[in-house]
């Protein structure tokens, strides 16, 4: 394996946490389109979704220990200390229930349209998606009576149980839909069943496809909320994800055309940089640079990794000797001679924005068949292993679908993880000896496998497992990701959540949950 360093010419650094366009709340300004058409809709709200995903994305790794304040510059206030107010990540919000009226108004005026089935079903399937996001960041949020526009403009939150409940239910009507219009084309030679062809900016039109994420949706459900709401364990038999789900509506280096991810932490179409105000944390390198584990993947991902130019910091710790941020952004490789075309997290430009990975889908089957009753059979430590080898296929994948199998074989640097920790059941996981490692093992190498890449779905199950194991209230840089200057009464010293936004403050203050604390109020399936 070739592991050269090189050095990537520096520019000027920028400040700012990803610039955010200001969306329309729900309370504030139905934005529902009027003059449209389902195919239009369709490829417009994925687009979206890859920006609201980015916007979770970088939420989830501030809260969760992927990213800690780089030197040079100062401010982050509540970035570091938890007191989060209601103007802290509400895009999160706002830019959310914006993407669903879209899907929403997809759905409304293909339902019941044999011809639109697919369209429809493919709204239902990002619906329940994207309300996943807003109950495990915000608990209750307002679902059955959200997109009524002028006839309810302050809709009530219902109960985040509830949510779920209805979304996987939702997943099966949409599962249902893609079933009747595959049967109509296979069997009715006058089906004008719409397919989506170019429309479809995730699977290219594949139905199948978008079965399995819809499947791989349900799982995800399940297990989050497993002891606490009970579903039918029912799946379509197509199975779960078989590849990543990518959106790419053909990103290029243009103004407001780039992948959204590689925009905010890599660099603009101009070619300025994107934020340099963020790095790693000291506790998610000791996955790679052997303090916990070794890795080679610390290569793939980081500049500078393995070199004495790598740089890490704790979140919170702000001094003159903090380092800053490489010129070329913290989470760009310079394992690649061309940035445009790289491997890793940020591999590009034009490179297709990760909605849900393979891997992750392999270990919330591993987790599903360790625990048994959620419909997922088999042996764990293969779904396991699988979500490790996918996570090595997925970062050393160039963005145009290649691999350098002579420097970046994922296969061999799997292989040499393994052979790497030899006595770690967090790698090895016959080694596991009790139910309770092996859920540590499973769900520690999910973190590591979404880092920096949906980093909301690991803050959303450290909340709910408590792995990666932490030492609570320890200062120490690998033992704790939690802010050097947190003000959290929690004893692992970390917030419980986000507050709810701003906007729902002003306009819909009757219905709004009172009295949310960022330390003390849970969402409902978090044990704590």
């Amino acid at each position: 394996m070739k592991k050269l360093l090189y050095i990537i010419t520096g520019l000027a650094f920028a400040f700012g946490f990803g610039s955010c366009k200001k969306y329309l709340d729900i309370n504030a300004n139905p934005n529902s389109a009027t003059t449209s058409t389902p195919e239009l809709m369709l490829s417009g709200s994925l687009v979206a979704t890859a920006n609201v995903v980015n916007t979770y994305n970088s939420m989830g790794a501030q809260l969760v220990g992927y990213m800690a304040n780089a030197g040079g510059y100062g401010g982050f206030g509540s970035s570091v200390t938890y007191s989060f107010g209601n103007g802290d990540f509400q895009n999160c919000w706002n830019s959310t229930y914006d993407n669903l009226t879209d899907y929403q108004w997809i759905i409304d005026h293909t339902e019941g349209n044999l011809d639109y089935a697919f369209y429809n079903a493919a709204a239902k399937i990002m619906k329940a998606f994207e309300f996943q996001l807003l109950v495990d960041t915000y608990n209750n949020v307002p679902y059955s009576k959200a997109f009524l526009e002028k006839a309810n403009l302050t809709p009530p939150y219902d109960d985040g149980k509830a949510v779920y409940d209805s979304i996987y239910a939702l997943l099966d009507v949409a599962l249902k839909n893609i079933n009747e219009g595959q049967a109509d084309l296979k069997n009715n030679a006058s089906s004008n069943v719409q397919k989506f062809n170019a429309n479809d900016i995730l699977f290219n039109g594949d139905m199948n496809e978008w079965k399995r994420l819809a499947n791989t949706i349900k799982l995800r459900l399940a297990v989050r909320a497993r002891g606490i709401i009970t579903f039918n364990n029912n799946y379509d038999p197509i199975g779960f994800l078989d590849k990543d789900a990518m959106i790419n509506p053909g990103y290029q280096i243009a103004n407001g055309k780039q992948n959204p991810a590689y925009n905010t932490w890599g660099y603009h179409y101009d070619n300025g940089t994107g934020n340099r105000a963020w790095m790693a944390t000291t506790y998610i390198a000791s996955f790679y640079n052997g303090k916990k584990l070794e890795d080679y993947r610390g290569y793939a991902i980081y500049n500078g990794f393995g070199g004495s130019s790598f740089a890490t910091n704790q979140l919170g710790y702000e001094s003159n000797s903090v380092p800053s941020a490489p010129s070329a952004g913290a989470w760009i490789s310079n394992m690649t001679d061309d940035r445009n075309n790289g491997i890793g997290i940020l591999k590009g430009p034009a490179a297709g924005m990760p909605m849900f990975t393979l891997s992750e889908s392999d270990f919330l089957q591993a987790e599903a068949a360790l625990v048994g009753g959620l419909g997922v059979n088999g042996d764990p430590s293969t779904y396991f292993y699988n979500g490790i080898l996918d996570s090595y296929k997925y970062l050393y994948m160039y963005r145009d679908g290649t691999y350098d199998m002579t420097n970046w074989n994922p296969e061999a640097d799997y292989e040499a993880y393994l052979d790497l920790n030899p006595d770690s059941y967090l790698v090895h996981f016959d080694l596991a000896t009790t139910d309770a490692e092996k859920l540590e093992a499973i769900i520690t190498q999910q973190y590591i496998a979404l880092n920096m890449i949906n980093s909301d779905q690991a803050w959303n199950d450290f909340r709910r497992t408590g792995y990666p194991r932490i030492a609570n209230g320890s200062t120490n840089s690998i033992s704790s990701f939690a802010s050097l200057q947190s003000v959290s009464t929690r004893v692992d010293k970390l917030p419980s959540r986000i507050l709810y936004p701003t906007s729902e403050l002003s306009y819909n203050n009757e219905n709004v949950p009172k009295d949310i604390n960022q330390f003390t109020s849970k969402i409902f399936w978090d044990p704590e």
